[in-house]
């Protein structure tokens, strides 16, 4: 009987701690499902680069609509649409026979003409000997004077008549201006152009190297016109996408604050070796003013902004949230400054902030967990 109910006791003991067992299970069990998944990463001190961004428009750095200069018939194009074309490369030739008529007209007028300034040099010579011999009139003597002063007058109205007719007939040769390139031309051969016209032949851009203005807040004029008296102004232009384009530096800044949008228009220079950037697309373009060494850094998505400011949530030692107000120094597309708040080493959630508020467990992933 005694031995019946020691066993019996043994049993009721085990079953005893088999519950208890089984209950210290299922809290911790509890306890980690109560846990919110978040994403973590850890803050850093880094070298930031600072960057002012504004968004511009590609522009050639000279453009020029070439024009006839004369009237006349257009007899030959002698570029191809698209080509590439330096300073003095013969573009366009406009029919030059009339105007090589009219030269010759001018020429073959001063020709007589200088036949009679001959003749009338002679006559005031022998007028002069005949007035000093004392057998000759001074009226006769004036009036040769007169005759060669008026007939060396004409000599120089025809010369500068053969003077415009050369240029004119240089004028049926159109040549480019400068090196750029060439557009899609407006007008054929066959067509009778005129110097009134304004639509022109073509268009040349300079696009080698060429220009991307663009606008940035005049409380950052200081920086840049700092920059640029050290001579040292790098920019990047790149797509809507992030994508570099091509690297240049700054050129000019304008010399008058836009009052309506308090902003300050600028011109950033590229060489354009490759052809990226062409006149009319749009860019972003990004100046770095400054480097800022040993900063303490955070993913971006980190920073929670709300009515009371900007605050981020820590991860303690314990897995539960500190909810911390901090201020940014700096921010762009990837990453934050920050300039109280947080220190070198916090876990910081980057994701999932919308589910967990002061106090709570959370269960940490990303790289902040590859980290621990």
């Amino acid at each position: 009987m005694i031995a019946d109910r020691c066993g019996s006791m043994l049993i009721l003991q085990a079953l005893a701690l088999g519950v208890l067992s089984l209950t210290s299970a299922g809290v911790e069990a509890f306890a980690a499902d109560a846990a919110i998944p978040v994403v973590a990463d850890v803050a850093r001190r880094s070298d930031v680069p600072i960057f002012l961004i504004g968004l511009g428009s590609v522009a050639p750095l000279r453009t020029v609509n070439v024009t006839s200069r004369i009237d006349g018939e257009l007899i030959k194009l002698d570029f191809a649409d698209g080509q590439d074309v330096h300073a003095g490369d013969l573009l366009a030739e406009i029919d030059p026979q009339p105007l090589q008529a009219a030269l010759a007209q001018a020429e073959a007028t001063k020709a007589r003409d200088d036949v009679s300034l001959a003749n009338a040099r002679l006559d005031l010579a022998r007028a002069q000997t005949l007035t000093t011999k004392g057998v000759g009139s001074t009226q006769v003597l004036d009036t040769a004077k007169a005759t060669v002063a008026q007939l060396e007058a004409t000599d120089k109205v025809d010369q500068a008549a053969i003077d415009i007719q050369q240029i004119q007939l240089r004028f049926t040769q159109i040549r480019s201006p400068l090196d750029g390139r060439v557009g899609i031309h407006t007008v054929d051969a066959g067509t009778i152009v005129r110097a009134s016209d304004t639509a022109g032949i073509v268009r040349i851009n300079q696009i080698h190297p060429i220009a991307a203005d663009f606008s940035l807040p005049s409380d950052d004029l200081p920086r840049i016109q700092q920059m640029m008296k050290a001579g040292n102004a790098p920019v990047v232009a790149q797509d809507d996408g992030g994508q570099q384009l091509a690297t240049g530096r700054l050129s000019v800044v304008d010399n008058q604050i836009n009052n309506a949008t308090a902003t300050i228009r600028i011109r950033a220079v590229f060489d354009n070796a490759d052809d990226r950037l062409w006149p009319g697309q749009f860019v972003n373009v990004r100046v770095q003013v400054e480097l800022q060494r040993g900063v303490v850094t955070v993913p971006v998505t980190a920073i929670v902004r709300g009515p009371d400011g900007t605050y981020a949530f820590i991860v303690g030692k314990d897995r539960h949230i500190v909810k911390r107000p901090v201020t940014v120094a700096y921010s762009n597309a990837e990453l934050a400054v920050v300039g109280t708040g947080i220190e070198p080493g916090d876990t910081i959630v980057t994701d999932g902030q919308y589910r967990i508020q002061e106090g709570d467990l959370v269960d940490v992933t990303g790289p902040a967990q590859a980290a621990n």
